[in-house]
């Protein structure tokens, strides 16, 4: 390569590594259409995911799934090249997430049995991602109204649904289809809810202790939305000040230091 082009192939990958950094952290209008568009598209994946879980495969389905794998693996290495720590990127929960997704739909023709439950472990983003957290609060009161009762809820369905996945895999036969799979998220209500009907159990060392787990867990986070429900419903807001970032959505000061708060409200962007 002659000089003259190297120094253009440079030029273009700094700028493509630009244009690409914008989209992901910047504040425009078209930055925040693409980020949520990740989101849609997260979206479509998990209720795919979660859909095709107990079905049986299909050259078509596994077509699918492979082009998925490399949507989810083109947005992975896109996320890593713009971060200013891929290493410490490495380590958040959705990255690892991702792997595991890219793992079992890209290996999942190399390897036998069923590996559906890792795909749903993508619904895990939606919870850890913080440029979804950030635009959600910025632009919707709604979400900063309620943003912990929405987390609990969506905690909860993400824990029913891997769960109901783990279940289905180590309890049924992938030709149980979806009836296995309803028998699956049956047995996981009931144990969530300790209501224990007994027609369906796990006769296992290893079922029961996955039980006993789904109980304690289960039982934690339906208590927590609960509680995020019911209690008085407070927004978040860092206090500039003392730091508190925790408020009455009509407050105007802050109740630890007093220091006046701009908390937007439907009728009013604060004082």
């Amino acid at each position: 390569m002659v000089p003259g082009e190297n120094l253009w192939h440079v030029a273009h990958m700094e700028e493509l590594h630009r244009t690409i950094r914008l989209l992901y952290t910047g504040q425009s209008q078209s930055a925040r259409r693409f980020r949520y568009g990740l989101i849609f598209f997260d979206a479509l994946t998990i209720v795919y995911f979660i859909a095709t879980a107990a079905l049986p495969a299909t050259p078509a389905t596994a077509a699918l799934n492979f082009l998925l794998g490399l949507l989810i693996l083109l947005d992975l290495v896109a996320r890593l090249w713009v971060s200013d720590n891929p290493r410490r990127e490495l380590t958040r929960i959705y990255t690892l997430v991702d792997l595991l997704v890219v793992a079992s739909v890209l290996l999942a023709p190399l390897l036998t049995g069923n590996l559906a439950f890792l795909r749903v472990l993508r619904g895990l983003r939606l919870i850890h991602s913080y440029h979804l957290l950030r635009d959600l609060r910025r632009e919707s009161l709604f979400f900063r109204r309620h943003e912990d009762a929405i987390l609990a809820a969506v905690n909860l369905f993400v824990f029913i649904f891997v769960t109901t996945s783990l279940v289905f895999v180590l309890a049924f036969d992938e030709e149980a289809g979806i009836a296995g799979y309803v028998d699956a998220l049956y047995f996981t209500g009931a144990t969530l809810t300790t209501t224990g009907f007994g027609d369906i159990t796990m006769t296992t060392t290893g079922g029961k202790l996955l039980s006993v787990f789904i109980m304690v867990v289960g039982v934690a986070l339906f208590l927590q939305l609960a509680r995020t429900i019911f209690q008085p419903t407070k927004i978040k807001y860092k206090c500039p000040e003392c730091g508190l970032n925790r408020h009455e959505p009509d407050a105007i000061h802050c109740k630890h230091c007093g220091e006046p708060l701009k908390i937007e409200t439907d009728g009013d962007t604060g004082p």
